[in-house]
């Protein structure tokens, strides 16, 4: 389960970053499962390691629905138009656009023709563990604590075979089989505004920017650390969209660099020659005297949050929270990995100054920030 909360208090979610200076990670921010090796290798997958949440990307293998069912008191989703008809045109109208932003990111198999038309269903509590993935605007839900503003419930398979409501079993492990986003229908200082709509509601947040966040937790990513990223867990203020509104230039502009990345990497086409690039290395301690206390197995640093930089022009290609590895059949070995995929090969700078490939084993310096 993911959350989308309000921006206060932000400043709190981490407090030491390292800043790798490196060029545009095994992981990003991705949601992983751990395979249930208390199987047959046939089921399980003979292997220990942890496997990165998914959809299957095949033509028409996805299929979203959305509840029509709106709250009137107090209204949850505020629309430009008004009347019963136009009201759902416009929000499914975002909803699709959410879609296209997403699948608008080259170098991966997440495509337009990976979705089955988006449906509507008028039952109110649409969403629920039924293998049916389903976005709800007027559901109430425990997880609505203080602050969120929306979440996704993920359902992922660890094993082959498993088998939600009426959907199809899982053939793979790690195939989200149920995901469904919800919105906060409840709370009276909470609403939600369509793109055309917001400018007249600047006291609304964003429906479809936080719409396109829940997506993308939907698709398989975690929370991002990167302030930037459409996955960092923060909403915008009121009235403000997260990242640049979507152009028919560029229908992928709300996402950061970071989601991109993550994306190409969660869903890597193997036909593109573009985003093959990769580095990888370790973190490890300053000191080795504090290995000795680290628990068995520990030789690195875990939990470092490794981000990638470009220095031109100063903006994050990817992060992740690095610190383990693991080969099949397992166990996770903890030792301060971190694996940076999904880069653009080849320059475009001057031939003067020409390409410089940093020999293998360099040492990055680490800054900290508070």
């Amino acid at each position: 389960m993911r959350d989308i909360f309000r921006r206060i208090g932000a400043s709190g979610v981490a407090v030491l970053y390292g800043l790798w200076c490196v060029l545009p990670v095994h992981g990003y921010a991705f949601n992983e499962v751990v395979p249930d090796i208390r199987q047959p290798a046939n089921i399980s997958g003979g292997s220990a390691c942890p496997v990165r949440a998914h959809q299957l990307t095949s033509a028409g293998s996805i299929s979203f629905r959305w509840s029509t069912a709106l709250s009137t008191s107090p209204v949850t989703i505020v629309t430009q138009d008004k009347s019963a008809t136009g009201r759902l045109n416009e929000i499914e109208a975002a909803i699709q656009q959410s879609f296209s932003t997403w699948t608008s990111v080259s170098g991966t198999t997440l495509s337009a023709n990976s979705f089955t038309p988006l449906t509507r269903i008028a039952a109110p509590n649409a969403c629920g563990s039924d293998g049916i993935n389903s976005i709800c605007l007027a559901q109430p839900d425990m997880a609505f604590t203080p602050g969120v503003l929306a979440f996704t419930r993920v359902i992922t398979a660890d094993r082959i075979g498993i088998q939600i409501g009426n959907s199809a079993p899982s053939t793979e492990v790690g195939q989200i089989l149920d995901a469904d986003i919800y919105f906060n229908p409840s709370d009276s200082l909470t609403s939600f505004a369509t793109p055309v709509a917001l400018s007249a509601n600047p006291k609304s947040y964003d429906f479809q920017s936080i719409l396109t966040h829940e997506m993308g937790h939907a698709f398989g990513f975690s929370q991002s650390a990167v302030w930037s990223a459409m996955m960092f867990p923060f909403a915008p203020a009121p009235g403000t969209y997260s990242g640049a509104r979507p152009t028919l230039q560029q229908p992928d502009a709300p996402l950061s660099d970071d989601d991109r990345t993550g994306l190409r990497v969660l869903y890597h086409d193997p036909a593109d020659t573009q985003f093959i690039g990769s580095i990888e290395g370790h973190i490890v301690p300053a000191s080795l005297i504090s290995l000795p206390t680290a628990p068995p197995g520990v030789t690195g640093v875990f939990g470092a949050h490794v981000v990638a930089i470009d220095a031109s022009s100063g903006s994050v290609i990817a992060g992740t929270i690095g610190g383990w590895s693991c080969v099949a059949p397992g166990p996770v070995q903890f030792d301060g990995n971190y694996e940076i995929d999904g880069l653009s090969v080849g320059c475009s700078w001057p031939p003067a100054q020409g390409c410089v490939v940093p020999p293998v084993a360099t040492e990055f310096a680490v800054r900290t920030l508070p």
